[in-house]
């Protein structure tokens, strides 16, 4: 199969790094894809962007990367269309993530989030999007 992962953060990079290797148990022909980190590297994933670069910490750093953003969303759009993965595996990240879900079902792709957003404890309606974005 192939596996397209996108975590956005450290703590992801370690989330995804341990997914990567315990689907490589079940699937040692497995093609690994990412955009996250050296531990995800390390797994055994194809890094595409790396965590350092995705990181933007509250309303002001958001607001003055937006261009960069944007340029990332559709450079990771891209990606996924020209590798066209089996599944893509969200692991947090909501605000990138869940644009890239929608996205990938529009695209016919599965999408699975592996460590969903806290929805909890940031925008409640968020389960709604992604009860219709995720398989």
């Amino acid at each position: 199969m192939k596996y397209y992962l996108i975590a956005g953060e450290s703590s992801g990079d370690m989330h995804g790094a341990n997914l990567i290797r315990a689907l490589k148990n079940q699937d040692p022909a497995g093609d690994f894809r990412a955009w996250g980190g050296d531990r995800m590297q390390d797994a055994g994933a194809e890094i595409v962007t790396h965590t350092r670069n995705l990181s933007f910490m509250g309303f002001l750093e958001v607001v003055s990367n937006l261009k960069t953003i944007a340029r990332y969303l559709k450079q990771c759009r891209g990606d996924l269309l020209q590798f066209r993965p089996d599944v893509l595996i969200l692991i947090d990240y909501p605000g990138f993530n869940l644009r890239m879900a929608a996205f990938a079902k529009k695209n016919n792709i599965t999408v699975f989030y592996y460590v969903s957003p806290q929805v909890w404890a940031w925008k409640k309606n968020r389960i709604r999007k992604i009860k219709r974005m995720v398989d």
